[in-house]
């Protein structure tokens, strides 16, 4: 008999009366609990609380606040003013989750950018006249520069953005990362310019990600924001600080290139959808000298590098399974909100200060799995059938693997080629019949939590752990997890 418990941090979990039966690939009949929000989750006011009572916090309605704690009196949580930064009681019915934002390939960082159009083209497409209407497009007679095109006493003037030395000037005095840079300045700022911009002339097709951002409350205030040190370089120039928000630790992930920027919006997008005690927690974005992405910190990093450099003398294998069902659980909520992670490895986890690990980048996240995409996914963690059909499943057993190997590479002696794809569906045909029957399963990770959850309460040896490697379609050419 098998009990799936609500967890008070999670979305709900379906309570069902003892056993878990798979009925000609249909799960059996369950009743949703109540729901109940985790820590974290950012909410916002339906209406005014203008004269709190003792301990309660005041907040205007429309106004963002964060739970910071469950466990408080039936009905109430303790909250955080996201805009002032007090702290005090809530009643529950007087705020509503924050709306996410809608995955749109129409949203834009820069919704005035208008790629490579002629001077002629320009002047026609900032009509009628209007001073302080703006768009940018790429030089035609300088290759590789910008020109920014203003409209002002029924003109339009055409300034040349000149690109060296990796940034960009009109003037040769004032330096800009990038063209959110230049903008976000020219709009505070004359500067050498006729006039300060005030209205950008959006694409034809495209919607401002910064009106959105804001409405929607995710857009956040840099003068709240302290930068740290240095934690860490992705790629493409990707850089990832300590910092405090609000009196919040907080990692501040920025990306200076306006392109890079401009698809690491897919990545908030998504994040925005998310609040899970397993799923690194967004804060929101700055714009400001290109995207800056706050998310909570994870004070010991990913979950492959905090292994390797622990061992088992630090790790036990207890506390190694508790990673792998932290990252189930995570996953579980994911397949409830219909989100394909596509990337799921340790490289992926972070481990928070409290020992907790949490799934992150979501970067190749697939939100509609019947369209297909040309994303370059991570070969060594990727099933076959993902090349028809994603499964974070697989994935996930090459997750086991390195978990209980101590990080350890998976497929170590493997050379990565053509074939690769070919030759892994043949030995998938013969190790694999169990992952090709899991497919018709609807709440598959439900199943593997119950599972893993079952070992917490013996004595966890090698050959549970085997078990567990082979049950949740591990696969079986990898080296045996050392003992």
């Amino acid at each position: 008999m098998v009990l799936f418990n609500k967890n008070p941090d999670s979305k709900p979990r379906v309570t069902c009366s003892f056993s878990f039966q798979i009925n000609n690939g249909q799960d059996s009949v369950c009743n949703k609990t109540r729901e109940i929000w985790a820590t974290g989750t950012q909410c916002v006011a339906k209406g005014g609380h203008r004269k709190p009572k003792s301990g309660e916090l005041a907040y205007h309605k429309g106004d963002i606040i964060t739970i910071i704690d469950t466990s408080t009196k039936k009905g109430y949580y303790k909250a955080r003013h996201n805009g002032t930064g007090e702290e005090g009681l809530i009643n529950s019915n007087s705020v509503r989750e924050r709306e996410a934002l809608r995955v749109d390939s129409s949203l834009s960082l820069m919704p005035w950018f208008h790629g490579k159009i002629s001077g002629p083209e320009a002047v026609y497409k900032l009509q009628p006249p209007e001073d302080g209407l703006f768009l940018v497009r790429e030089s035609i007679r300088h290759p590789g520069d910008y020109v920014l095109c203003i409209s002002i006493c029924r003109e339009v003037i055409h300034y040349r953005v000149i690109y060296q030395d990796n940034k960009l000037t009109i003037d040769n005095t004032q330096y800009f990362f990038n063209l959110i840079d230049m903008i976000e300045f020219y709009s505070k700022n004359k500067g050498s310019i006729a006039t300060t911009l005030l209205k950008p002339k959006p694409k034809q097709g495209t919607k401002s990600a910064v009106l959105e951002l804001s409405k929607t409350g995710w857009l956040l205030d840099i003068t709240k924001l302290t930068l740290g040190e240095n934690i860490g370089e992705g790629e493409f120039g990707v850089t990832v600080y300590e910092g405090e928000y609000m009196g919040q630790r907080v990692a501040v992930k920025t990306i200076k290139c306006d392109v890079t920027a401009q698809a690491f919006l897919q990545e908030t997008t998504v994040m925005t959808k998310l609040q899970h005690k397993n799923l690194v927690r967004l804060l929101g974005v700055i714009l400001h000298k290109g995207l800056q992405i706050v998310t909570e910190l994870m004070t010991k990093g990913n979950l492959v590098n905090f292994l390797r450099t622990r061992g088992r003398s630090v790790v036990n294998s207890a506390q190694l399974l508790r990673y792998a069902l932290d990252v189930c659980e995570g996953m579980e909520y994911l397949e409830f909100k219909k989100l394909i992670h596509r990337d799921l490895a340790a490289r992926n986890i972070l481990v928070s200060d409290d020992n907790v690990a949490k799934v992150s980048d979501f970067g190749l996240t697939k939100v509609d799995a019947k369209v297909s995409d040309s994303a370059k996914l991570p070969v060594k963690w990727t099933a076959p059938e993902a090349l028809k059909k994603e499964s974070d499943v697989w994935s996930y057993g090459i997750l086991l693997w390195e978990i209980f190997s101590y990080g350890r590479q998976p497929y170590p002696k493997m050379v990565l080629h053509l074939g690769y794809c070919r030759n892994t569906h043949l030995l998938a045909q013969n190790y694999f019949v169990c992952w090709e029957e899991k497919e018709h399963i609807n709440a598959i990770w439900s199943a593997i939590f119950v599972f893993l959850s079952m070992l917490t309460n013996e004595k966890v040896s090698t050959s549970s752990i085997q078990l567990t490697l082979s049950l949740v379609s591990i696969p079986c050419w990898l080296p045996v997890v050392p003992t």
